[in-house]
């Protein structure tokens, strides 16, 4: 099974150009449509919830909530800091982790960013491992109800389930629920964004995600092209 896996993604890696590709949208008609369902889903389902649920939730039980899946990111976190080399981010994440999973009350409360003075770092994830190992990020993508993504972050997004630990939970009910929660939480937070985009809003969210992506993956290490393309 192992070696299977390696083949599979040794032969993903060498479909994906090493060289910055970060221009490439050769799917923009089909991500446009797929744009326009996932937009028309989250004005219809997605939104009106998380409005629900942050009117209804108490701003420190949504933000303790909040603290409990970001703080399993850890792992994700760790893991991937360790695939980069960056062993002071793999020492970091796990302490983050260690500390509020205890002291934290199963990461409810931040305790380590708040009374050990180790606040949250930028996420890393497989995507941005591969990007660090030589793999570029190919087209860019529009994923039915999950949003953008590209070539090389698409299939990532499966790699980091493997670390978070509510994957090997043995309810599935309790799994898919907890799954849920984390996904109307994300939105939750997201609310208000939609105030901010101007123009043509598949354009918008596009460089949006490029420019994010280029961040991370380079640790901070860019310049600001944002908007370049956006002559739709």
């Amino acid at each position: 099974m192992k070696n299977l896996f390696l083949a599979l993604l040794f032969f993903w890696s060498s479909m994906v150009p090493a060289s910055g590709d970060g221009e490439n949208d050769s799917l923009e008609p089909l991500n446009r449509l797929v744009f326009t369902l996932n937009d028309s889903l989250d004005q219809v389902i997605a939104e009106p919830m998380a409005r629900a649920y942050s009117n209804l939730t108490p701003d420190p039980v949504e933000q303790g909530i909040a603290n409990v899946f970001s703080n399993l990111e850890e792992l994700t976190n760790a893991t991937n800091s360790g695939l980069q080399g960056k062993m002071d981010g793999l020492a970091y994440s796990t302490g983050r982790f260690l500390i509020n999973s205890t002291i934290g009350l199963a990461g409810f409360f931040d305790v380590a960013g708040k009374f050990f003075e180790m606040p949250k770092r930028e996420p890393e994830d497989f995507g941005q491992t591969l990007a660090v190992w030589g793999v570029g990020e190919g087209s860019y993508v529009m994923i039915p109800f999950l949003g953008p993504s590209s070539l090389r972050d698409a299939p990532s997004r499966f790699v980091d389930t493997f670390t978070n630990p509510l994957r090997y939970h043995s309810n599935v009910s309790l799994r898919n629920s907890m799954t849920g929660a984390s996904l109307l939480s994300t939105r939750a937070g997201l609310l208000g964004v939609d105030d901010l985009v101007s123009g043509d809003e598949y354009v918008f969210v596009r460089d949006i995600y490029r420019q994010r992506r280029s961040y991370l993956s380079k640790d901070g290490a860019i310049e600001d092209d944002f908007g370049e393309d956006d002559d739709y």
